[in-house]
């Protein structure tokens, strides 16, 4: 069954199309990552789904039954964390999450408060303020707030925005442990590598549009791509003149798609000898999910 169903979305903000027809499917207990660059209509779409934007067209199935309006019956089953949530400074940890429970009208114990810090890592915070804690911890508090109602859906938009490695991870074992619990999860993000963590199917999005679906091993074999060789130069321009192909990734360094890896390593390092070129670092990679991406739309998820 699908926790999500939705068929021909639409969203216009004058002529610009930021939710134009999309579709897709959401199964039960999986964890599906919606990607894009800034300004795909990503959280437009979302936020659609929530019921805190209006739509112009389409349809939304909540478990198969159609949704005209996000009324009470459907805000019960989801919890929503947003990019950003706002919360009273002044109170502490515990009394946010006593706070967003009483918003819900869930009636909750101690022990319910304690198992979500419990979960989130946040039980030695119970008496810090909101105002006290770091970027990780604040994001955390989210999540909490968002499981407040037990939801069979959790919507997280962009969870992990901004925070450091290690407080990256601890939120992607958490996320973890809600799909092991039952949970569907619509998760939008910039990041290639948590989407391959984390999904079990993923939808690229570009200019209001779903471009691409499936697994991210099907995404990966569709571009019909052996290889990648990656490498490093302080003569970046000349040699992209010379390779077309070649583009630069966030890291500065360029890449090379390449069906057969030894022809394509004589062919550049002849290339870079004939002009007097340097190259360091090569290394040779499999395809990935950005490059699903760089492939379809030709431009960096962070644009």
């Amino acid at each position: 069954m699908n926790a999500i169903t939705v068929r021909n979305l639409r969203k216009y903000y004058g002529a610009t199309k930021a939710v134009d027809g999309v579709s897709f499917d959401v199964p039960q207990g999986e964890v599906v990552a919606l990607l894009g660059p800034n300004g795909a209509g990503k959280t437009t779409t979302v936020e659609i789904i929530e019921g805190l934007r209006e739509k112009d067209d389409g349809e939304i199935f909540y478990f198969e039954k159609k949704a005209d309006h996000i009324d009470k019956t459907v805000k019960s089953q989801i919890g929503v964390q947003l990019q950003k949530t706002a919360f009273f400074e002044y109170l502490t940890v515990y009394e946010t999450i006593e706070l967003f429970a009483g918003l819900y009208n869930v009636k909750v114990q101690k022990s319910d408060i304690e198992r979500l810090m419990n979960l989130v890592a946040l039980q030695e915070k119970a008496k810090s303020r909101v105002r006290t804690l770091s970027g990780g911890q604040l994001q955390r508090l989210a999540l909490a707030v968002s499981l407040v109602n037990d939801p069979k859906i959790l919507f997280l938009d962009e969870p992990t925005t901004g925070l450091d490695p290690q407080a990256r991870r601890h939120v992607w074992e958490i996320i973890e442990q809600l799909k092991q619990e039952g949970k569907t999860i619509l998760l939008t993000t910039h990041y290639m590598e948590e989407a391959e963590k984390l999904a079990d199917r993923v939808l690229i999005m570009d200019h209001g549009k779903i471009i691409a679906s499936g697994t991210v091993q099907e995404l990966i074999r569709s571009i019909d791509m052996e290889s990648y060789i990656e490498f490093t130069t302080d003569k970046a321009q000349i040699l992209q003149k010379e390779i077309p192909s070649l583009r630069v990734t966030d890291h500065e360094k360029l890449v090379l798609p390449v069906i057969d890896v030894e022809e394509s390593i004589h062919m550049l390092l002849n290339k870079a000898k004939e002009l007097a070129i340097s190259i360091d670092n090569i290394v040779i990679r499999r395809p990935n999910l950005e490059d699903v991406f760089l492939n379809l739309t030709g431009r960096s998820l962070r644009d």
